[in-house]
């Protein structure tokens, strides 16, 4: 027999199955309550249970959809011995994710355009940082040895996974890019744009640190 906890489990993972179908053929505008209610078989009451309401449902299929990416993204960036091998990993594995889960990416696209009120999206904030955790922390090796520049978790996203997320969304609206051009070439090109500025970081705290001795060293004199 089922546990309570597990039957809740299963309702809600069925719920969130049904709704990417749903948005998936309709899209997230296009797509209410009820369609996704009736796809999953499931009861008025237990939707609003569960989730209470639409707004709360795409959240919760938006916060799983994005964990299971960074999962994809951490496979690949966590093992990394070096910061291109990191960059490069965590652009290739982002296109990679997208070309092999093209529902969830779609979505996700759609989602991430909508408004939501301040405290869920305060949440769902709070959800992506502990999904990113792992990445975050191997980045933060590199950036330590001053192979990276020191920036945010935001920043990094912006600079290294900006075009690809350009040319993911373009592909996934039917644009003609070559998935092959893009994994050859988005994570070349985001390791050429970071790598010279880590260097240059990383000469500034020599400089930095050299300029400290010698200050030392005459004040000692």
């Amino acid at each position: 027999m089922k546990s309570p906890r597990r039957d809740g489990r299963e309702r809600r993972e069925a719920l969130l199955d049904a709704a990417l179908r749903c948005f998936s053929e309709r899209g997230v505008l296009g797509t209410g309550i009820e369609e996704i209610r009736k796809e999953a078989g499931a009861s008025p009451s237990s939707v609003y249970h569960l989730f209470d309401g639409l707004p709360g449902l795409t959240l919760a299929l938006l916060a799983r959809t994005f964990d299971r990416l960074a999962g994809h993204l951490a496979s690949r960036v966590v093992p990394a011995k070096s910061a291109e091998e990191a960059v490069t990993a965590l652009v290739d594995a982002h296109i990679e994710w997208v070309l092999t889960h093209r529902d969830e990416a779609r979505f996700m696209y759609q989602a991430f355009a909508l408004e939501f009120t301040p405290e869920p999206t305060l949440e769902l904030q709070a959800q992506k940082a502990q999904s990113l955790a792992p990445i975050t922390t191997a980045v933060g090796r590199f950036i330590a040895e001053g192979a990276l520049p020191a920036w945010s978790p935001l920043l990094f996203d912006v600079v290294l996974l900006g075009p690809s997320h350009e040319a993911c969304r373009r592909w996934l609206a039917g644009a003609e890019l070559d998935p092959t051009f893009m994994r050859a070439t988005f994570p070349k090109l985001a390791w050429q744009s970071v790598s010279h500025l880590g260097g240059a970081a990383k000469a500034k705290t020599s400089r930095t640190k050299t300029t400290s001795k010698k200050t030392a060293s005459k004040r000692r004199g």
